[in-house]
């Protein structure tokens, strides 16, 4: 995000993983939304992300993240229309996939929330994401600076209720399972992970008519990384 939004970066799509599982909190989230004594016996880090929104346990998914300028290209100026653009993306590359996947109705909430919102992100979609039957999908996050943009969110490709649970110190997933739909529940026939990226990279080439390049970290954005990995790791 911030070498992007200097002209030091192109924009950039990445796609990854988590080893080990990591709870990501949103920006100005209590730590008292996760139970850092569950996630350090269980060996899941814990960091606080740069964008708002609720805790997440980054596990069983396929994790997507865009920085991009605002106003530039097929990227709108305003944040709510940029978010549902990015989503609608996603939501092309589900319904490749053969996923009956629509955007949820009503405004996009890029708000923080309060200090103390120990709701779980993926407990109930939020308008502009990508939802089966009411049931989310992909959990996205917004960030801008400096007339750039970083929009972030988990593809759930699978689910481990004990961990999901027991990562925010809750008795079990009963009050998160039934709002959230995951890959191997809807399709017939799992996919590998190349597939499932050149797939999404494919409709994110073809909804902001782009052609991507592929790259790595520069050793600028490494350096960066790794500042903001300490600056930002929970302490328990």
């Amino acid at each position: 995000l911030e070498a992007v939004s200097v002209g030091n970066s192109p924009p950039t799509l990445r796609l990854y993983g988590w080893n080990p599982p990591c709870l990501t909190l949103g920006r100005h989230q209590h730590t008292d939304a996760a139970d850092l004594d569950f996630c350090r016996a269980e060996g899941i880090d814990v960091v606080r992300r740069p964008t708002g929104g609720r805790a997440l346990l980054h596990h069983l998914e396929l994790t997507y993240s865009l920085a991009a300028p605002l106003g530039k290209g097929q990227i709108p100026r305003a944040l709510q229309d940029a978010y549902r653009e990015i989503c609608g993306a996603l939501l092309r590359a589900m319904r490749v996939l053969g996923v009956e996947a629509e955007l949820t109705d009503g405004d996009v909430n890029l708000q923080l929330p309060g200090p103390r919102t120990n709701v779980p992100c993926f407990e109930a979609p939020a308008g502009g994401e990508v939802v089966v039957g009411g049931r989310k999908l992909i959990g996205s996050a917004m960030r801008s600076h400096q007339g750039t943009i970083l929009q972030h969110g988990a593809i759930l490709l699978d689910w481990n209720g004990r961990l999901q649970a027991g990562a925010m110190g809750l008795e079990d997933d009963t009050g998160l399972r039934p709002h959230i739909t995951t890959l191997a529940d809807q399709l017939k026939q799992p996919r590998d992970r190349d597939e499932l990226e050149r797939t999404i990279a494919q409709a994110f080439a073809r909804g902001l008519e782009i052609t991507f390049e592929q790259g790595l970290l520069t050793a600028d954005e490494i350096a960066r990384e790794t500042a903001l990995s300490a600056s930002f790791s929970v302490k328990g």
